[in-house]
């Protein structure tokens, strides 16, 4: 049913591609978000501090996602373009080197990260009923967070490839091993030790070890799109330099918009204390929900763009761009829609256990976030326009205006007058006492302020002739 025949995404009807491709894609996604509401779920027998403790590693586990960053994109780009200028071999070697990279920058970053735990979430300002749980949630998360970081590259290479499905079995499998190892580790089910918040970490860490396992397996097993052998293996200083050069930017975009996040959290901890942490959480999961559709076509988007562009067809992914663009807000805005109707069902479910405080702040939060879901399809489509078209440090500089720009100033009003704030060595000046309202319409205030600019922008770009000159570089590739 999501199988593409040689030949669709570059030549057949745009919206076809773009829905087959993504179909898988938000599928493993919608799978992801019931994996994200088990945690919390499970955790949410614990009490506020539980929740808060995973709520509060968010910004940090993203930040430590950043130098892979530059992997992930960097794989599925150069695949995708290859595979549409029908050059197979150069394919196999981006994955090869996407491979390595996430590897080794997955090793150093578990090397810094696991040992400081506890001054890290320190810095963010986690009192003492979250920051032992969140301390040990992020260093039992860092423990294979190098096998985490392959998962996700081999899955981006089978996207890149046009091979959705296998990327979607791939996530399946790490999703269903946390699923099922969830209830045993928090709880100590059976032979199994109870680990409380740190094993939620573990759980996750062991389904996607699982999940590298497998896709390493069909890698190297002719599974189908694409294959390795031995003959792919070996380092080309040009190719991570390549591959570093369309990625990087996408690894300072994520910087950008989690460092913030970072503040934001700290901000969340001052105002609303465990109560406001464990809304801002419970609104940042449920919000998943409108990322599923959004990410999906985003990966989807790229794959298509950069085919297209491969096969020098640079008005195709222009179109594809816009394609996407109408289908991500559509979906976002009826989601956005069933959302404001049900803000206190959605959180009952996700937390039966919040406090009565937590219920209060979550049910506005689900509120506020439900105007600005449409936005945020918006723009990820057309930063799918963007990548595709190896134009990251565009998409750097959007995340950059969104959230320094827009979403922490509006952000920082929240703190009670003449109260400043720090995190990680970053301080904002003092709030005017809004309260966690201000925290909430800054998040879906820059979302909109975002894909409006995002859309004048791009429409000026392609009309400049953007696509006309990636083409040639992918093509010259």
């Amino acid at each position: 049913m999501f199988d593409l025949e040689p030949g669709d995404i570059t030549e057949g009807r745009l919206s076809r591609a773009l829905v087959v491709l993504a179909a898988p894609l938000v599928a493993q996604n919608l799978v992801q978000v019931a994996n994200s509401a088990a945690d919390v779920f499970w955790l949410g027998r614990l009490g506020d501090g539980a929740v808060g403790a995973v709520g509060l590693n968010q910004p940090i586990m993203a930040l430590v996602m950043v130098p892979l960053m530059a992997a992930m994109v960097g794989t599925q780009v150069l695949v995708s373009q290859r595979i549409g200028g029908e050059n197979r071999s150069d394919a196999r070697k981006a994955v090869f080197h996407g491979i390595a990279l996430a590897f080794v920058s997955g090793v150093v970053m578990a090397l810094l990260v696991a040992p400081n735990a506890g001054p890290l979430v320190r810095l963010l300002g986690a009192g003492p009923g979250v920051a032992p749980q969140a301390a040990a949630y992020l260093s039992a998360y860092m423990l294979l967070f190098p096998f985490t970081s392959v998962s996700d590259t081999v899955e981006m290479g089978f996207v890149g490839a046009g091979d959705s499905t296998t990327a979607m079995y791939l996530n399946f499998l790490a999703i269903g091993g946390n699923l099922v190892l969830d209830p045993l580790l928090i709880f100590g089910v059976w032979v199994f030790p109870e680990l409380g918040v740190a094993g939620a970490a573990l759980a996750t860490v062991l389904g996607y070890t699982m999940s590298m396992v497998l896709g390493l397996y069909w890698l190297t097993g002719a599974h189908g799109s694409i294959s390795l052998s031995l003959a792919d293996v070996g380092f080309d200083l040009d190719e991570l330099r390549e591959m570093v050069d369309i990625g990087l930017p996408s690894a300072g975009q994520r910087l950008a918009s989690q460092s913030v996040r970072l503040i934001v959290v700290a901000i969340v901890t001052i105002v609303g204390g465990a109560a406001g942490l464990a809304a801002y959480t419970v609104g940042a999961r449920i919000a998943t929900i409108a990322f599923v559709p959004a990410q999906g076509l985003q990966q989807a988007g790229q794959s298509v763009v950069g085919q297209n562009l491969g096969a020098d067809r640079p008005d195709r992914a222009r179109r594809a761009t816009w394609i996407g663009v109408g289908i991500a807000a559509g979906v976002l805005a009826v989601i956005g829609a069933v959302q404001l109707l049900i803000p206190d069902l959605l959180t009952q479910a996700f937390v039966p256990d919040i406090s009565e405080q937590g219920q209060a702040y979550a049910i506005r939060y689900l509120e506020i976030l439900a105007y600005g879901y449409w936005a945020i399809g918006a723009t990820y489509m057309l930063l799918a326009g963007l990548n595709g078209a190896r134009r990251t440090k565009t998409s750097l500089i959007v995340d950059l205006v969104k959230y320094w720009g827009i979403r922490l100033p509006i952000a920082v009003l929240a703190l009670p007058v003449g109260l400043g704030v720090g995190a990680f060595g970053l301080s904002v000046a003092p709030g005017l006492g809004w309260g966690m309202d201000a925290i909430f319409w800054a998040v879906t205030g820059s979302n909109v302020a975002a894909a409006l600019g995002l859309a004048v922008y791009f429409k000026y770009a392609t009309s400049e002739g953007m696509m006309d000159r990636a083409a040639d570089v992918a093509t010259a590739d």
